[in-house]
């Protein structure tokens, strides 16, 4: 490479630098770099902070080509020939990788709450890269920090909350502290004042005890006198209730001696007015129930001796039917023992047929009676049958066997019976 001679322009619109370089013995004119301040605005969009947590920072820096020869010398090796828009995109890249490496490093409340410092950190880190190119940052400042996650909100609600807190803390103790100090103060008032009414009570009380003394001697004499006065008033009254009491015993005499002669005037009222109706009203009952007692005597006599004629002729009946009846038992009876066994059957023989009369009594309702048997011959052994246990039957009943009876004893004894 050839030697390099540096010019200034300084004319027209802006400032430029102007060099000449030789290239292999050839020198190249025309080609400049300004100098001028450049403004950039570097921005990192959802880095990760030391937390994890992604924010976007935007910045404001400014920047300028150095004037040093050996810096200026750098920068025209970097920049010369190129644009500002060139230049601009070269710086606020370097810018924004330094920003991006830092915002790695820090919190968000680092970075929210100190924006100068981080700054100034930014600045730090990244004029030592810029400068070899011929770079000057003239300053950086930190223009927005937000998120999408509201994380910078809720931080600063937790700020804002901690110092409401703080704030409210400060009011709690302040009144406290004012409320200790009155409280101070109006104990210091209540200890004088309570020693002021102390002595004033003492005065009161020695004012009132002397009062209380003067007023004792005072009543003492009052009630002496008041009590010597009511004492003589009793006496008086006492006299005057003993002449009411006289009075009253003269009035009660005469008010009994009446109320005799009311009782005397009233019996005979009464005696007049009720006593006598009421006993001429009882004999009378009295009479007419002795005239029905006494005929309901009479009639029961009446009754009584016509029964009794009844009775006796009546018995004289029965008397005279049982003497017949007697008589005729007792000739049965001499009858039945001349005769024995013969009588007692005669007497069985005489019951049969009402026996049998019983017995046949439903049968006599009854208008047809119809035997189903195949054979002629089974009718007559039924009948045959019910014969033979007549004897049976009557045995049971009487004793009488008639098995034992001959027909000519029975022959001889039913025309007698």
């Amino acid at each position: 490479l050839g030697g390099c001679s540096l010019g200034c322009d300084r004319g027209g619109s802006g400032n430029s630098l102007i060099k000449t370089k030789a290239v292999a013995g050839h020198e190249v004119k025309g080609k400049g770099i300004t100098l001028e301040i450049m403004t950039l605005q570097p921005k990192c969009e959802d880095v990760e902070t030391a937390e994890g947590v992604a924010i976007t920072v935007t910045g404001v820096a400014q920047v300028k080509v150095m004037t040093e020869n050996e810096l200026l010398g750098y920068a025209c090796e970097q920049f010369l020939g190129k644009s500002v828009v060139e230049i601009k995109s070269v710086i606020l890249q370097t810018l924004e990788g330094h920003l991006r490496a830092i915002l790695g490093t820090l919190t968000v409340e680092q970075i929210y709450q100190d924006r100068d410092k981080f700054a100034s950190l930014v600045r730090e880190v990244a004029a030592p890269d810029v400068g070899r190119m011929g770079i000057e940052i003239l300053s950086f400042t930190i223009k927005d920090v937000y998120d999408k996650v509201e994380y910078l909100s809720s931080l600063g609600k937790t700020q804002t909350a901690a110092v409401q807190r703080d704030a409210d803390i400060g009011v709690a103790e302040a009144e406290r502290d004012a409320g200790i100090r009155e409280a101070e103060c109006k104990k210091e008032m209540m200890d004088v004042k309570f020693i002021a009414d102390t002595k004033m009570a003492d005065s009161k009380r020695e004012l009132e005890m002397q009062k209380a003394s003067f007023n004792q001697e005072v009543n003492t004499k009052k009630a002496e006198a008041q009590l010597a006065y009511e004492l003589q008033a009793a006496k008086e009254q006492q006299k005057i209730r003993l002449e009411e009491i006289e009075i009253e015993v003269v009035q009660r005499k005469k008010q009994i001696t009446i109320e005799e002669k009311e009782i005397d005037r009233t019996e005979k009222e009464l005696i007049a007015t009720v006593k006598r109706p009421a006993e001429a009203e009882a004999y009378k009952m009295q009479q007419l129930a002795e005239g029905q007692k006494m005929k309901k005597v009479l009639t029961a006599q009446a009754e009584a001796e016509k029964i009794r004629c009844i009775g006796e002729a009546e018995a004289a009946s029965i008397e005279a039917v049982g003497k017949a009846e007697a008589e005729k038992m007792r000739l049965k009876a001499e009858a039945y023992q001349q005769y024995g066994e013969a009588a007692k059957t005669a007497l069985v023989l005489d019951a049969l047929p009402k026996i049998a009369g019983k017995v046949a009594a439903p049968l006599a309702k009854t208008n047809e009676i119809v035997i189903l048997s195949g054979e002629g011959s089974r009718v007559t052994g039924e009948v045959n049958r019910l014969l033979a246990e007549l004897p049976v039957s009557v045995n049971a009943l009487t004793g009488v066997d008639l098995t034992k009876v001959t027909l000519d004893r029975l022959d001889w004894f039913l025309p007698h019976a």
